[in-house]
């Protein structure tokens, strides 16, 4: 069965967008300082940037459910901070909440106490929309940019930076012309949509396979997924071994 690989989270997508054709180093210092901007924003303004990094997205090509694909693990890490949220709020009114259930005599005050204890946390939405805006971010750095030229962008920064600490007066000798930490920053990030590649895979197949979705799908995917990884990585580290 074929895999249709444009709806895998943060797949390269080879049209020419308007940020297909600006350099990797130049959208690695417009995106990044964004990303760090954005964590300092009220609500109102992350849900503009929401926006507007929709709105970039559609200018560059990617459809609506590639932007919905990319939201995936968005959603899953947002119920999974909704749930920590309400669990904490429980846990920390206890005791105000056993005092109010035995005071209670009246059922209709009981769906209030339960809205009021499923209420998450005051900050919670401010957090959700961070998530959401810097995963759109990083949508458009991975979306729009091949593995070839993350790893030269990052060179060429990496290169600029030990040519400028080599001219230092006592430290110069000791930097080395040689840019490894680059590589080493371009293979994590360059790892991050092949491990979303291997979970569209492996869930094609459990779907073909008649799989029900639920905590037996967990327990045998999961491993799977860490196995077929780490095999990917294993093979990474040899080649660039055979390489060096």
């Amino acid at each position: 069965m074929a895999i249709n690989k444009t709806q895998t989270v943060f797949r390269y997508k080879t049209i020419r967008g308007p940020l297909h054709k600006l350099p990797a180093m130049l959208k690695f210092f417009l995106l990044l300082p964004v990303s760090v901007f954005c964590m300092s924003l009220s609500s109102q303004w992350l849900f503009a940037g929401i926006i507007t990094a929709a709105i970039t997205a559609f200018l560059c090509g990617f459809t609506l459910r590639e932007q919905a694909s990319d939201l995936k693990p968005a959603f899953f890490y947002g119920v999974l901070m909704y749930m920590l949220s309400v669990f904490s709020t429980l846990v920390e009114n206890f005791t105000d909440f056993l005092s109010v259930l035995s005071v209670l005599s009246m059922p209709i005050l009981m769906p209030a106490l339960i809205s009021a204890a499923l209420m998450p946390r005051p900050d919670f939405m401010r957090i959700a929309l961070r998530l959401v805006l810097i995963v759109q971010l990083s949508a458009l750095l991975f979306r729009s940019t091949s593995p070839i030229e993350i790893r030269e962008g990052l060179t060429s920064i990496e290169r600029f930076v030990r040519k400028l600490l080599s001219h230092l007066p006592l430290f110069g000798k000791w930097i080395s012309p040689q840019c490894r930490i680059a590589g080493a920053i371009s293979l994590f990030l360059c790892f991050i949509p092949e491990i979303f590649e291997n979970w569209t895979a492996i869930n094609l197949a459990w779907k073909a396979r008649a799989g029900k979705q639920g905590l037996s799908k967990i327990k045998t995917t999961v491993f799977v997924l860490i196995s077929l990884c780490m095999e990917k990585a294993a093979v990474k580290a040899r080649a660039l071994e055979a390489r060096s």
